[in-house]
């Protein structure tokens, strides 16, 4: 890797800058539909080279981002320090403590094959792709979320460099507004390095998606059946309705090429799986059946989320309620003829999620979450996102720091007024500077 090194009495820190060897790569990640230059890369090897990269950019006055697997790219750093942490890849399992360390480059795929053989399972969400350390960070809403909660909730420790260069061991004795804080908003704090959380007692679930033909279901008859399921299930089961139009390109598999699929996913650790989901099956025609009981390992399968790059925008919206007659009129808006692929996601919330927790992942009395999804331009992408989303703006709580995919104003609606205050609060701590400009809303400056 050409490039220039900054030293200090701790480490040899690699820096890219344009038109160094490695530089482009080094920004590759998953979400290809944004650029990002920034002035110079710290690709990161150690927690120390993480200090060296923080007092390094405090002392040129770089603003600072972070990227471990590029699935959502950070903000309000342009022309300053990027720090890729997909070196930082070490997980270790105590499977009698039911707990994994997990540093910031590790993916959740990792550690869901490093816990089966010990019958236990992390709680990742869907796409074992994404990096574990930065989607806690976030929340963390996982595939078994309405039982155990948001992975944010299972925590244990957390190690970060914060403004000033200092290594920090987090817990919520040590440190209870930082951790508190770190757990919902993490990544405007400073640098986590590395975490502990625990693992949960899941050898096999039940699990799958059931999948109806859009043009031959009505998508809002398939919705309204789905809300009303909801009212009837025990908190155990976690679940979610999709619709996809997929167009007709030979780039997709022949069996999704111009289909317009919308499908119910569900995830449950009981042994009354197919008794709860029975209903389902009476909405109507099913095109694809594939619940049933599987290994933890293989719980990716239920969203067959895509695992190549590509180009995404989109958003969220955290709903009190679904108004099943609007969410139906947003279904028509973002369909086939929409002129460009939407992806609507619904996800039931509830159970363990509302239950309280030391950390500031908000909106906690909400029952669903709404996620829109647009393959391609932005500004088309608004053109149809905002009216989408304004149908459902009667029951919008704010929006979900882990669903805001490349959203123009990022801070907006992300936290409660009265998280929102406490973090601005702890943020002027912690970085009076504003190094860390992440926009989420609680920026000092």
């Amino acid at each position: 890797m050409r490039g220039m090194t900054y030293t200090d009495n701790r480490a040899d820190l690699p820096l890219l800058r344009p038109g160094d060897a490695g530089y482009d790569d080094e920004l590759a990640g998953f979400q290809t539909g944004f650029t990002q230059r920034p002035t110079v890369i710290a690709a990161v090897r150690s927690a120390a080279d993480v200090v060296a990269a923080v007092r390094y950019a405090a002392a040129e006055d770089l603003p600072v981002g972070v990227q471990a697997t590029g699935h959502g790219l950070p903000g309000g750093y342009e022309g300053g320090l990027l720090v890729t942490t997909r070196r930082l890849d070490g997980l270790t399992i105590d499977p009698e403590a039911r707990t994994v360390r997990v540093q910031a480059g590790v993916r959740w795929g990792q550690v869901v094959a490093a816990a089966a053989p010990y019958g236990l399972a992390p709680l990742n969400g869907s796409a074992p792709g994404v990096g574990a350390v930065s989607y806690t960070l976030g929340g963390g809403l996982g595939i078994l979320a309405r039982e155990f909660g948001y992975a944010a909730d299972h925590v244990r420790w957390l190690r970060i460099v914060t403004a000033d260069g200092v290594l920090r061991h987090v817990t919520p004795e040590s440190d209870p507004d930082l951790y508190w804080a770190l757990l919902g908003a993490g990544q405007n704090f400073g640098i986590v390095t590395e975490l502990e959380i625990g693992l949960v007692p899941v050898r096999t679930l039940y699990g799958g998606s059931l999948a109806f033909d859009g043009r031959e279901v009505d998508p809002a008859a398939v919705l309204r059946a789905y809300e009303a399921w909801t009212r009837t299930v025990p908190d155990g089961l976690t679940s979610s309705f999709a619709a996809v139009p997929y167009p007709d390109l030979p780039a997709l598999p022949p069996h999704l090429r111009g289909r317009y699929l919308v499908s119910i996913r569900v995830a449950h650790t009981g042994a009354d799986g197919e008794r709860l989901t029975a209903p389902l099956r009476e909405i109507g025609p099913v095109l694809s059946d594939s619940l049933c009981e599987m290994p933890y390992a293989e719980s990716h399968t239920i969203h067959s989320d895509p695992d190549f790059p590509h180009t995404y925008y989109g958003d969220s919206a955290v709903l009190r309620e679904l108004d099943v007659e609007r969410a139906g009129e947003l279904l028509k808006r973002t369909g086939p003829e929409a002129g460009l692929m939407c992806v609507v996601q619904v996800n039931h919330l509830g159970g363990a999620l509302s239950r309280p927790a030391p950390n500031a992942v908000p909106y906690r009395d909400a029952q669903f979450l709404l996620r829109l999804l647009t393959v391609g331009d932005r500004e088309r992408a608004r053109a149809v996102l905002d009216p989408a989303f304004a149908l459902l703006a009667d029951d919008r709580l704010g929006r979900s720091l882990n669903f805001a995919f490349g959203s123009g104003d990022r801070g907006a609606g992300l936290y409660d007024p009265e998280t929102r205050k406490r973090l601005a609060g702890l943020k002027e701590a912690y970085d009076p500077a504003n190094l860390f400009r992440r926009n989420h809303g609680v920026s000092a400056c």
